[in-house]
């Protein structure tokens, strides 16, 4: 357990190094992390980060390989660690690729998006570097990542009239006989382009949104069912989802919102807004259609919801148990605390009726199962 420990600290602090624009010292720390696990590929894979940026190319080869050896079915780290090869050999169109991919699967990631930066500088997309070197100072708590990557020339785009008659090819290795794959010429993004990718970057900038979002409709929802304004007419399909963001007292709704504002906002960084919003919805109607079944009315839908987003949580804790090491036993010993005083809360204001546990338990368990399905594929290696 303390090995662990000493492990997670090592990668937080060569992370860190990274990020202030130190790669001697991120070395040293992922260097002691080695010492400890010499098995784990986000060492490997951060030892090739630190050796990129202090230009020891070779040991960035060997650090890369090493991580797809311990990787051979492919993952984050292997990604990574491939886009650093391509790095080094001048693809950069193909590095850009891996790591959007890696991104797509997991938007934490602050390296991810300073290499991303550094890839979409040299192609000439400076736009859209900047906007990634923003993403990475945000995740990085004001990181630069400054001296983490070589020095390359932008490529020039070939001009219109040669366009046609002959692409803009890098030079061939003659060394190891492997020929480098043309650049495709880039085009500045048209307007409406621009609009999303502002957008996008919006998005980013709030990690709560949802959240907040669900949070004031919930207190506008009560208010209005509670002041009478609001008449729920169950006989609707559609008032099924408008039951999901209804509390049955005040206390439920403190407790709820209460949840929501540390879990929910927890869950929605690590499962993105999309994912977060319908693991949300699909508890809240898991617990309903239990709670109809059992008692042939409805209950708090938005009771049910939250329980689903517990249920998320711990199915994330789970999935990734090994990666997070000692870290992971007590985060999920949190879960439990959680989830058990709001199972506890909600059956002491149940007012006797205690088959309402039948749809808790089943909002939670739907949450985990959804939160398992919908986890990005690297998260899915259960065992």
């Amino acid at each position: 357990m303390e090995a662990q420990m000493d492990i997670q600290t090592y990668l937080e602090q060569g992370k860190q190094a990274l990020a202030q624009g130190s790669p001697r010292e991120a070395a040293i720390a992922y260097a002691h992390s080695a010492q400890l696990e010499s098995d784990n590929p986000m060492i490997h894979l951060g030892l090739a980060e630190a050796n990129l940026g202090l230009g020891s190319y070779g040991v960035v080869q060997m650090a890369c390989r090493r991580v797809q050896e311990l990787q051979p079915a492919g993952g984050q780290e292997s990604g990574l660690a491939q886009a650093l090869l391509d790095l080094l050999d001048r693809r950069f169109e193909r590095a850009l690729q891996g790591v959007d991919a890696v991104i797509s699967e997991d938007p934490g990631i602050a390296y991810a998006h300073a290499l991303r930066s550094h890839l979409l500088r040299i192609t000439g997309q400076t736009y859209d570097a900047n906007l990634a070197r923003a993403r990475a100072a945000r995740l990085s708590y004001g990181g630069r990542f400054e001296h983490c990557f070589p020095n390359v020339e932008p490529l020039t785009p070939p001009e219109p009239a040669k366009q046609l008659a002959q692409p803009t090819v890098l030079p061939t290795n003659t060394a190891n006989g492997a020929s480098r794959e043309s650049i495709p010429t880039w085009s500045r993004p048209n307007g409406m382009q621009r609009r999303m990718i502002r957008a996008r970057f919006m998005m980013s900038q709030m990690p709560g949104l949802v959240t907040n979002i669900i949070v004031a409709l919930s207190i506008i929802a009560f208010l209005a069912f509670y002041l009478g304004v609001l008449k729920i007419n169950i006989t609707n399909p559609l008032w099924y989802l408008g039951l999901i963001f209804i509390a049955v007292s005040p206390f439920q709704l403190i407790i709820n919102l209460f949840s929501l504002f540390f879990v929910g906002r927890a869950v929605e960084g690590l499962f993105g807004k999309w994912r977060y919003i319908v693991i949300y919805l699909a508890s809240g109607l898991i617990g309903l259609l239990v709670d109809q079944y059992f008692l042939g009315g409805l209950g708090s839908g938005m009771t049910y919801a939250v329980f689903g987003i517990f249920g998320a949580l711990g199915g994330f804790y789970f999935i990734n148990r090994k990666s997070l090491g000692g870290f992971g036993q007590g985060a999920f010993q949190q879960w439990l605390l959680f989830a058990g005083l709001n199972i506890v809360l909600n059956i002491a204001f149940a007012q006797g009726q205690l088959t309402h546990v039948y749809g808790l338990i089943a909002s939670i368990v739907g949450g985990l199962i959804i939160a398992v399905l919908l986890a990005p594929r690297q998260r899915r290696n259960l065992f």
